[in-house]
């Protein structure tokens, strides 16, 4: 079976459009105020920079055709979304920024066409931004969904919900939110939770303090959120009462790879520095890039960049076949979060003093890109969900073979 890598002109056309956008409108922001979408103006630079992507024609690559994007599938999404990860800013302007961009997909899939109408078109536009409300304190859901504590009790026409979340991404400012609470059984149970709609000023839910994080470029902050007689109509369930699980895997796999995508833009940015600065540094007689430890990280961020893209390659191949590839999803976002902190790491230690300094972009695109190994699910929990996979179907391959017998 021939397998073909190369990429529609439609899709090349646009990650040169994206690449020109980004240097030549985004980058200078984010350089100006060191990475910190905030200091530069929050939701005023995020409408200025996002009317210049819909001028640039790179606006919402990942949207459906009809909700005014491009509609590119996981796979072609990849080198667009690459491009516009170069900078910290760029995936802001283009709405491909989480949250929104994974609500953005899973409201195409599994939102009514009321929901479509008042929540996926608005959001798709960049008209409101949203958050998706699901980690809660100890000893509620985590890494560990199934411990989901948040509390739906089921009224007179709708839904009452009560309870905390935290680490809630993009809150501050969000229009609406995607709200998962447990429809039935009980915290450490697998199942019985249900996804619900709710714009940000109805009554009973209250966004809370910023928790202070490494990372500095997501608009809206982690906040906690606060949910207290919380009152939902029926109309407000998104999917199937009791399934919120199972729809979360719509958005998870995907939202995983988009993260890929676009850290390693940025850790490719950070290594395009480094390489430039010891292509031309002198030091011990010759320049750095002629030194063999200087060789073997440029080498080694090479590896990890091309590894990093062949993993998420194989991912988005099976998510475009319509699997959840929860393995592939797993592994590729399990290498990649490291990898990319190893890149952007070697490239500050190739800098020497510049790469910790604010006069290199390197300090922040380390500080940006670490949480990576903990956001949608720490390696640890990765590597156990691989490991209990591979043995599990090895169980399974022993039974099997034992029937047969």
């Amino acid at each position: 079976m021939a397998v073909d890598l190369s990429y529609s002109d439609q899709v090349t056309g646009l990650v040169a459009k994206t690449e020109s956008f980004i240097r030549d409108h985004v980058l200078p922001i984010e350089d100006a105020h060191g990475g910190d979408i905030t200091a530069a103006g929050g939701d005023t630079v995020r409408a200025d920079l996002q009317k210049a992507a819909k001028d640039a024609g790179v606006f919402a690559p990942h949207a459906p055709i009809e909700y005014g994007g491009h509609g590119l599938g996981m796979s072609d999404r990849a080198p667009v979304f690459e491009a516009a990860g170069y900078s910290l800013f760029g995936p802001t302007a283009l709405n491909i920024a989480a949250p929104d961009e994974g609500n953005v997909h899973m409201l195409a899939h599994i939102a009514s066409d009321e929901q479509r109408q008042q929540f996926l078109a608005p959001l798709a536009a960049g008209d409101v931004r949203s958050a998706f409300a699901m980690t809660e304190p100890a000893p509620g859901a985590g890494a560990d969904p199934n411990a989901l504590n948040t509390l739906a009790e089921k009224v007179s026409g709708g839904w009452k919900i009560n309870g905390r979340k935290h680490f809630i991404t993009g809150a501050d400012g969000a229009g609406f939110f995607i709200i998962m609470a447990r429809t039935s059984g009980e915290p450490g149970q697998r199942g019985g939770a249900t996804m619900f709609l709710a714009p940000a000023d109805t009554e009973g839910l209250t966004v809370g303090r910023h928790i202070a994080t490494l990372d500095k470029s997501m608009l809206g902050g982690h906040c906690e959120v606060d949910f207290e007689d919380l009152f939902v109509p029926d109309s407000a369930v998104l999917g199937e009462v009791d399934q919120g699980f199972a729809y979360a895997q719509v958005r998870l796999g995907p939202a995983r790879m988009t993260h890929v995508m676009r850290w390693l833009g940025a850790a490719r940015r950070g290594h395009d520095i480094a390489v430039g600065y010891v292509a031309e540094r002198e030091g011990f007689g010759s320049k750095l890039g002629d030194l063999g430890m200087i060789q073997m990280m440029v080498a080694d961020n090479e590896i990890d960049i091309a590894a990093t893209r062949t993993l998420l390659t194989q991912a988005c191949w099976e998510l475009d076949q319509g699997s959840h590839a929860a393995n592939a999803t797993s592994i590729a976002k399990t290498f990649a979060s490291e990898a990319i902190f190893r890149i952007v790491d070697r490239s500050v230690q190739m800098c020497g003093g510049l790469g910790v300094s604010e006069d290199l972009p390197l300090a922040r695109l380390s500080r940006e890109v670490r949480p990576f190994r903990v956001y949608d699910g720490p390696s640890e929990v990765h590597r156990w969900a691989i490991a209990k996979r591979t043995v599990g179907a090895a169980r399974k391959a022993a039974a099997a073979k034992a029937d047969r017998s």
